[in-house]
């Protein structure tokens, strides 16, 4: 796959992150079939993607709490 522009990239974080923005995670829902991830503490920094059904599976499986340690 080659690089994808996030230029106009709509970021949003979780309804659950705190407001002084933590340790967070920062998705985009604008890029099918891929969700571009990156850290908000650093936007300009580098971001990860992701295939969508894959992040749709980890997602809830974090919803779910069946991830382990």
């Amino acid at each position: 796959m080659g690089s994808i522009d996030l230029t106009a990239a709509t970021w949003r974080r979780s309804s659950y992150s705190n407001q002084d923005g933590g340790a967070c995670l920062e998705v985009a829902d604008d890029f099918a079939p891929v969700v571009p991830v990156r850290d908000s503490k650093n936007p300009h920094g580098p971001v990860l993607t992701f295939a969508a059904v894959g992040w749709s599976s980890f997602v809830a499986a974090v919803k779910g709490d069946h991830l382990s340690a």
